[in-house]
Formats: C-alpha cells, structure tokens, sequence
C-alpha cells in the first residue's frame, strides 16, 4: 500500500491557543486515517521566551537563530521536552492517535556540531558570529523514525540534539524539519506559521506568493525573505534540493488547509516546486 510520507513543522503562535492545537490534532488524525504516514516537528518559540525571560535570561537572535548560553540551553530543553512536546503528544493521543515524543537526542538519530554562524557584512566582509550551544544537523539516522512509522505510531520531535561527543545543542526548529525531511525523502514537506504563506511585500495581502520555484525562490534573500523567515526558507530549499516533493508554509491558525492541500490538492498558502 503506499503510504505518503507528511512532515509537519509546527511552531509560532500557533502553538499557544489550546483549541488550534486540538483542530490541528484532528487533522493529523484524518490525514493518518487516509493512510499518510505523519511526522510532527515542533519547535516552542513563544514557551521558550517564556520560559527565558522568567529565568532571567535575555534572547539575542541573528538572522534567526537564538544565542544560546549554557544556561539558556538547559532552560530550553526543559521547556521542550517538558512543556511543549508532553503537551503535543497529549493533544494528539486524545484525538485518537499514537504520539511518541523524542527528540534528535533519542536513540542518537540525529548528529549535530556547533553551528559557526557567518553573514556577509555591507564591505563584503565574511563576519563570524558565535552563537553558544547553537548546532547545525550533520547526520540523519532515519531507523527509529521508520521503525515508529511502520508500526503505526506519529513522531513527535523536538529540535535538540547532540555532536559525537554527546554536547547538547539548540537546533533551530526550521532548519531540524528540513532536514529531517530530506533524510526521510517526504513526499511533502508542510511548515506551518503564523501568515498565510509568503509575501513578496508583506504585509500586502496581494503580494502573497501562490507556487513558486526554488531558483525563484533564490533571488528573493534580502527583500521577501528576512530575519526569521530566512532560516525557515533556507531549510525548504534545502529538503527540496535533497529530494523532498514539494514544500508548502501555510497558516497554522487555520488546520483545515492541512487536509485542503495535502488530500484534496488545493492551492492554499506558498507551495514551492524545485
């Protein structure tokens, strides 16, 4: 029987309304009856600062990508793991399906190293920023996600994983589902987010961008695609350089577009083709 293969990344604020979360369970739970095989990535954004700012701890991002002391990691892993992906897996098993919580630490099936984070300065200067116990995905070891897949269950994962030595780091939440859904060859690769898809002038909702091609895509660094967005778009032209179908960013505040363009093939949100 084949099987689609659906990798979800969910984050923003989203994540933080109690029934978006719920309505997203349900969708999940009827892609899963319709026979795709499903894949939750999460990060934690809004629980993460949270979490920091009751702590003390100051956020500073580059490009998107959060500085992460030691301390700060430890405080992020506990919101992940604890909060957010316990509360995830809740949501799904109440509306019928079988979650399994892990995170790239688990079963070692993702290898990371410590991101050097560089960025082209207006003298066309190559500047290195140090960004703490940030890491970049190195290695994908697809079996234990597999092993969950066939027997039926949905992974749900958390963007934290460890090097060869077993040093923890932060991953950001984007770049971790793009390349886990490289390494699993998805046949779709869905980030949800907090608009309705991207805009070529945001927030002009005229110049939301229906389907676009990676090449295209590439030009659009520097105007369209800034600041957070510029990890986000970066891992799904990485998924689809790496045989990924087809991405789609659509609006997570509105889960009944899930099943309208995965199932039902409509156009709703950015769909990009490589």
């Amino acid at each position: 029987m084949n099987m689609p293969k659906i990798l979800i990344k969910y984050g923003g604020n989203a994540m933080i309304h109690e029934q978006l979360k719920e309505e997203i369970a349900k969708q999940l739970k009827e892609l899963k009856d319709r026979n795709y095989q499903v894949i939750l990535v999460h990060g934690g954004g809004p629980f993460i600062n949270k979490a920091l700012e009751e702590a003390g701890i100051s956020s500073v991002f580059y490009d998107g990508h959060r500085h992460t002391s030691g301390e700060a990691l430890r405080c992020i892993e506990k919101t992940l793991k604890g909060e957010v992906n316990g509360s995830l897996v809740s949501a799904l098993n109440r509306n019928g399906l079988s979650a399994v919580g892990i995170s790239g630490k688990d079963g070692k099936f993702a290898v990371a190293k410590k991101r050097v984070h560089r960025k082209t300065a207006p003298d066309g200067t190559i500047q290195e920023q140090d960004l703490g116990f940030v890491g970049d995905l190195m290695e994908v070891d697809t079996k234990l996600i597999d092993g969950l897949l066939d027997a039926g269950f949905v992974p749900v994962i958390a963007c934290l994983a460890s090097d060869e030595e077993g040093n923890d780091y932060n991953v950001n939440g984007d770049v971790f589902a793009g390349k886990i859904a490289a390494a699993l060859n998805v046949d779709a690769y869905v980030v949800l987010t907090d608009v309705d898809g991207l805009y070529r002038s945001f927030p002009d909702p005229n110049s939301l961008i229906p389907e676009i091609s990676a090449p295209e895509l590439q030009g659009l660094f520097g105007s369209a695609i800034t600041g957070g967005m510029i990890p986000k778009i970066t891992s799904c032209l990485e998924a689809l350089e790496n045989g990924v179908k087809k991405v789609v960013i659509l609006n997570g505040t509105k889960p009944e577009l899930l099943t309208d363009v995965l199932v039902d093939h409509r156009k709703n949100g950015t769909i990009i083709t490589p």
